[in-house]
């Protein structure tokens, strides 16, 4: 099996995928060959190994690629989709799927029935959730409890956080949206909320114009939801606690662990920092490979996006 592949923007994240979908392909026998599309202005001395070709305009990409990878900034997903729609067969969208401003525009794009759009959610795919949503009965859980809290100018090792998009209001950065990942485990184990309410803000002294926190409550049908992420959060947090009829479970997603607190046991379950996001690679590869259905396509990455801002669509 041949798979011919591009990536727009090559920033940090594309690294990764392009370090993990090189090391699955190279494990299943898959031929594959990686291009990339970037600002004339960048530097190719620092491109990965693996990239065979580089473009620096729509105009010169080829299109014939079975899929293209958005890599680049959140605001400009939609545009690229757009302008980029008939040169590959599926795509793969980084989280966020689109910005707030550009939510409409990335709505309106004719998708093709045939095609596969995924976007990134691989916090779905670490030990934590899948233990949870394949060993634990989700079912007698009255309320459960998330919070991601951590400091904005640890998050990139020797970048100004000043200069990040998660910094400025107008480039989608705001703590609701950087962090959707507990809007997305949270729908992936539970569903969509009926009811949800939210507060955000800033309150901190970061010098930053997006929001440094939000906070949510959100009813189910049996069960009751908090949600807390914050950029000020000095010692980093991100668990998820499970209040249930007979036990308090909790996942700790950074030590990769889940205990029982009446029962007295904990389940270590140690992964290195690749572990699941190459299980979400596979499952892609899989996906465009044997056929079936996105399990996070456009239309339901829109309504976790809408969720973060407190909107459930049709309600």
């Amino acid at each position: 099996m041949n798979m011919k592949v591009c990536f727009v923007g090559i920033g940090s994240i594309a690294r990764r995928h392009i370090r993990n979908i090189t090391a699955i392909c190279d494990a299943e026998g898959i031929d594959l060959s990686i291009d990339a599309l970037r600002r004339q202005a960048s530097s190719d001395k620092d491109l990965p190994g693996e990239i065979d070709a580089v473009y620096t305009s729509y105009d010169e990409l080829p299109s014939d690629y079975d899929v293209i990878f958005l890599t680049n900034p959140t605001e400009f997903h939609a545009d690229t989709l757009i302008a980029l729609h008939n040169h590959a067969k599926h795509f793969f969208v980084e989280k966020p799927v689109a910005s707030l401003r550009t939510m409409d525009k990335m709505r309106a794009i004719p998708f093709r029935k045939d095609s596969i759009y995924y976007v990134a959610c691989p916090l779905r795919y670490s030990s934590v959730i899948q233990y949870l949503k394949n060993e634990v009965d989700l079912k007698k859980v009255y309320s459960v409890r998330s919070i991601s809290s951590s400091y904005l100018p640890d998050w990139r090792p020797g970048k100004d956080y000043r200069d990040t998009y998660s910094a400025h209001r107008e480039l989608g950065g705001g703590v609701s949206i950087d962090l959707i990942h507990e809007w997305d485990y949270l729908t992936y184990l539970f569903g969509m909320p009926a009811n949800v309410r939210c507060f955000m803000g800033k309150v901190s002294g970061l010098d930053i114009d997006s929001d440094d926190y939000a906070i949510y409550i959100a009813e189910y049908k049996k069960m009751i939801a908090e949600v807390h992420l914050d950029y000020f959060g000095r010692k980093s947090i991100r668990n998820i606690e499970l209040y249930m009829e007979d036990d308090t479970v909790t996942g700790d997603l950074i030590n990769s662990r889940v205990s029982f607190l009446k029962e007295g046991k904990t389940i270590e379950l140690t992964e290195d920092r690749d572990a699941y996001q190459k299980r979400e690679m596979a499952y892609f590869i899989d996906l465009i490979s044997k056929g079936g259905e996105s399990q996070n396509d456009i239309t339901n990455a829109l309504q976790v996006l809408d969720l973060t801002q407190g909107i459930i669509r049709g309600r």
